[in-house]
């Protein structure tokens, strides 16, 4: 099918336009409809996102299923999946469906409610599909603005703080990236993804106020995309923004924080920092790893002093996504194959953990940790299902998040054992957190008056925690279904590093010898 991946990308924004001009009023019916719509079109996405997979070609490492279209002014409209982009796209069509189902509840000004989830979903898939480096810019910061509005207007008590602070974190950091981008055009003269992971930007040395810059352009673009990425994944200590968007953000928003949009910062160093700036990713690597490592053990110190779930929640996908961080720039086939499918793993199963916190707190309306306890007396299936995605949070075996944490800590080892050292002691203490949260709100007598009445899930619940449990297992038990995809495109993106670094290495000595 020619044009697929516009499809995909543009049905969310086509359904958020005809909600816009189509439906009108407040009522309970208006309200209905705008969930329906939502809720059709994000499965309807899904079902045909499904034909990117089955046209995908595994084999072939390079971009597959491009689509370019020049226009007048010189901006170009470029889309394509390679093995990493397509398991994104997919995760993003996967997910989207029941995180509409998540917000059946919502009462308030629901047709936007659904418009700005619908959009997000368009921007998100763009930036997973897009081949040009403005089309990504765009993309990529457009993203804030539906999540901006998600957690300004259905947030919290104190959702204004939270989105500003949001908002702010990630715009600053995005500016120097754009910075970047126009040097790159400048040097390169294009923003042709495909073009610029062939294109060697120069690594000399260079002066700047008086100080040497080891890498040259490279160390200084690599910096500039850093930024954005760090912010976005979010990598320590620039990750603060992170536990008061989640808290303050409603359960679906959360979901697409943790599962989603925190990808794209991890998404963003495999497609632009290790290709396109190799020597400067090789110098900076030990710097990265240690940052991911030093955030796994500090953020899992930090989540066994919270009393709120959702923070708690919140600086556990700080630990995970340190754990992508020493994977990718560990740049061994196991520990980007690892850090990959732990981003995948990783949507399912802290998706879920901020949809349990959701349930308890559709029924309580607090997320405070002292307020629960013993619901297992009157919550059995909900203590089940929280139970499973606890422990497959500290990566129990037979489940995906294993498979993550063990390939990239595996990896990270061939490159720095001390490192892997560390990053461990860390995931040690992501299961004293974890069950830690369990047995406080889960088990013990149940001796709160508030608490003796709540109901356990309803039907509606169980079947969107349903897909995410078996993806979970599925992923724990049979790996190869990520890693089949990812692998030719992960190979070849090591291959093209490490050559990139041979040349630079043999330029060096023959210009030493000279």
């Amino acid at each position: 099918m020619d044009n697929l991946l516009s499809i995909v990308t543009f049905i969310p924004l086509i359904a958020a336009i005809i909600l816009a001009l189509f439906l009108r009023g407040e009522d309970e019916a208006a309200q209905l409809a705008a969930k329906r719509v939502a809720l059709a079109t994000t499965l309807a996405t899904f079902l045909i996102s499904l034909a990117i997979l089955a046209q995908y070609d595994p084999s072939r490492p390079g971009f597959q299923m491009v689509e370019e279209y020049k226009w007048i002014t010189g901006f170009t409209y470029k889309l394509g999946v390679d093995g990493i982009g397509v398991v994104f796209v997919l995760l993003t069509t996967f997910l989207m469906p029941l995180v509409i189902g998540a917000s059946w509840n919502v009462t308030t000004r629901v047709k936007e409610y659904m418009i700005a989830f619908l959009v997000l979903e368009t921007l998100m898939i763009a930036v997973f599909a897009a081949l040009d480096l403005v089309l990504f810019y765009v993309v990529f910061e457009a993203g804030l603005i539906p999540m901006f509005l998600i957690i300004g207007i259905w947030g919290g008590k104190d959702r204004i703080y939270a989105s500003f602070k949001f908002f702010l974190y990630t715009l600053l950091g995005s500016v120097l990236m754009l910075v970047a981008i126009i040097a790159m055009y400048f040097e390169a003269g294009t923003t042709d993804i495909p073009t610029l992971l062939n294109h060697s930007f120069p690594s000399s040395p260079i002066s700047i106020l008086g100080f040497q810059i080891a890498g040259g352009m490279q160390t200084l673009l690599f910096l500039a995309f850093l930024a954005s990425f760090a912010v976005k994944l979010p990598m320590w200590p620039v990750h603060t923004w992170l536990p008061d968007a989640h808290v303050q953000a409603p359960t679906a928003g959360s979901v697409v924080l943790a599962s989603l949009l925190l990808k794209m910062g991890g998404y963003g160093f495999l497609r632009f920092s290790l290709p396109m700036f190799p020597e400067a990713s090789a110098l900076l690597a030990p710097f990265m790893m240690w940052l991911g490592a030093i955030a796994i053990v500090y953020t899992s110190l930090v989540a066994l002093a919270q009393q709120d779930m959702k923070k708690l929640i919140a600086y556990s996908s700080v630990a995970h996504m340190g754990i992508v961080t020493m994977g990718v720039f560990a740049a061994t086939q196991q520990s980007v194959d690892g850090a990959i499918f732990q981003m995948v793993s990783h949507g399912f199963i802290s998706g879920a953990l901020f949809l349990c916190v959701g349930v308890v707190y559709d029924r309580m309306h607090t997320r405070e940790i002292a307020a629960y306890g013993g619901l297992v007396n009157r919550m059995p299936a909900y203590a089940l299902i929280f139970m499973f995605f606890t422990l497959a949070n500290v990566g129990l075996p037979g489940t995906s998040g294993f498979v993550g944490e063990f390939l990239t800590l595996v990896g990270v080892f061939k490159a720095n054992s001390w490192v892997a050292f560390v990053g461990a002691i860390g995931m040690i203490l992501s299961a004293a957190y974890a069950l830690w949260l369990y047995r406080r709100v889960v088990f013990g007598d149940l001796i709160k008056e508030s608490l003796k009445a709540i109901t356990d899930m309803t039907a509606r619940e169980k079947w969107i925690f349903a897909p995410l449990v078996v993806m979970t297992i599925l992923l724990g038990v049979y790996p190869d279904l990520v890693l089949d995809i990812t692998g030719p495109s992960v190979e070849a993106l090591l291959e093209g590093y490490k050559t990139a670094l041979a040349g630079a290495a043999d330029a060096a000595l023959q210009l030493a010898t000279n």
